[in-house]
């Protein structure tokens, strides 16, 4: 059963340097038809029946959703409320850059019912943000923190990035003391992957990219999740970290692998046991809705195997792991049947462990996580 609902808005204003996600420049687009057309896609699912039951949890991620003026953000709301039916204790979570969350903006979104605003501030060192290709500066985070507790937002999160080129662990520490300074009930944190077909990658590709070694974005990692522990801010998943009951309940139906509605140019989703993609291009996502037909880039039917690989692979990124009873009843064979090599291997290397009913990622494992997910999608 569907979850919850991922809405893709493409725009930027300014494209960073590390961003491979689907996006395009504002200027010159077709943003209030791409709006319409999110609606017209929203009416199809609601159509099929994929939106008949309340929905705990609605993501809108881009691209960049604050780059909407007020008026189209309260457009794209108002189809969102005409299609999605919602939970009573619904997370409603928006993107933003800092330097485009203006109170207006804020206040729509708030009214809208958005409760939770994810911020995209991703370093306190000016100089790395302009490396970064970021437009804002540390006043905008001042002024956006300040405005959204004052329209009435108080489930906040800072996305925060180490692993930088040319960072240094001074610059890190920085950056963490002045994100804590703000008191907020979430982080997530994430190493510079850097992605084709983005202006990183093509410096790399050039010997023009510093960047960091394998030890000191390991060292950043550790001091990442010692500071966030000493201050009250739980590690529940390799990148993320909350104080109790502020999880991201929307990324958790990720990891959880439930299913869920992605819907927007080049969203993702998973119905009825089908992972999908939409066309990432404009005119391709835009053009069949025009004609009442979903803009379905390939679909997957997802084969018992693979969906057992991905409980694994996507559920021990949690720190609690994967439940041993879950994956029985859910798949009807224990979880040592299919992976016991597996488990046992990585238990002995130190990167897995049980713990009462949970198979998890160990402190150590977590430095390897990627290493360990593999040996799954091998098996």
């Amino acid at each position: 059963m569907v979850k919850g609902l991922y809405i893709h808005i493409p725009f930027c204003h300014q494209i960073c340097f590390y961003c491979d996600f689907n996006k395009v420049y504002f200027k010159d687009q077709p943003v209030d038809a791409y709006i319409d057309s999110v609606g017209q896609e929203l009416a199809l699912w609601k159509e099929q029946g994929a939106l008949d039951q309340p929905l705990e949890t609605i993501f809108l991620g881009g691209g960049t959703p604050t780059s909407l003026t007020p008026a189209q953000l309260e457009k794209l709301l108002s189809h969102i409320h005409r299609y999605v039916p919602m939970s009573a204790d619904l997370e409603w979570t928006s993107e933003a850059n800092p330097d485009e969350l203006t109170k207006d903006k804020m206040q729509v979104l708030f009214d809208g019912g958005v409760n939770r605003l994810s911020m995209g501030v991703q370093s306190f060192d000016e100089d790395l943000l302009k490396r970064l290709g970021r437009t804002h500066s540390n006043l905008d985070v001042t002024r956006a923190v300040d405005s959204a507790r004052l329209v009435g937002f108080e489930n906040l999160s800072f996305d925060l990035m180490y692993g930088l080129p040319g960072q240094s662990m001074q610059q890190w520490d920085d950056t963490l003391e002045k994100a804590f300074a703000f008191d907020l009930p979430h982080f997530s944190a994430y190493s510079l992957i850097i992605e084709p077909k983005t202006v990183f990658y093509n410096l790399m590709t050039k010997g023009k990219l510093n960047t960091v070694t394998e030890d000191l974005e390991a060292d950043m990692y550790e001091k990442l999740m010692n500071e966030m522990d000493s201050r009250g801010l739980k590690q529940y998943e390799i990148s993320n970290f909350a104080r109790p009951g502020h999880e991201s309940r929307h990324n958790l139906l990720y990891w959880d692998n439930v299913e869920y509605i992605g819907v927007g140019a080049g969203a993702h989703g998973y119905v009825d046991g089908v992972r999908y993609s939409n066309a990432g291009p404009l005119k391709k996502y835009m053009s069949p809705l025009e004609e009442g037909e979903r803009p379905i880039l390939n679909t997957h039917i997802v084969p018992v195997h693979e969906k057992m690989e991905e409980e694994m692979f996507l559920g021990l990124r949690k720190t609690s792991g994967v439940s041993l009873l879950h994956f029985q009843n859910k798949f009807q064979k224990p979880i040592k049947t299919v992976y016991g090599t597996i488990l046992e291997k990585e238990i002995a290397k130190g990167n897995l462990e049980i713990a009462g009913d949970f198979v998890r990622l160990t402190r150590k494992g977590r430095f390897v996580g990627n290493e360990v997910f593999e040996q799954f999608l091998l098996a």
